[in-house]
């Protein structure tokens, strides 16, 4: 079962390269999808990451929620659906 991750703070030069290799200490990365603006195409400053469970989920979520990555630390929550 794919369990997301919302990953936000991030600071505009974390790749979604960096993003996987951290979140794959803890368990198996499925997705990794770093949202840019549309329009100018930098990043916005958070990240969706698909686990590959929800047990992975929970121990990355406790395990880099506040964890500093290029001087600002992480906030990582469970990512909630979009309203369509």
């Amino acid at each position: 079962m794919l369990a997301k991750l919302w990953v936000g703070n991030l600071s505009p030069e974390t790749t979604s390269e960096e993003i996987r290799d951290l979140f794959s200490i803890v368990g198996v990365v499925e997705s990794c999808q770093l949202i840019e603006d549309k329009e100018t195409g930098r990043p916005k400053g958070f990240a969706f990451i698909g686990m590959d469970s929800l047990e992975a989920a929970y121990k990355d979520k406790e395990k880099f929620n506040g964890h500093e990555l290029h001087g600002k630390p992480l906030k990582v929550k469970g990512a909630q659906p979009k309203n369509v």
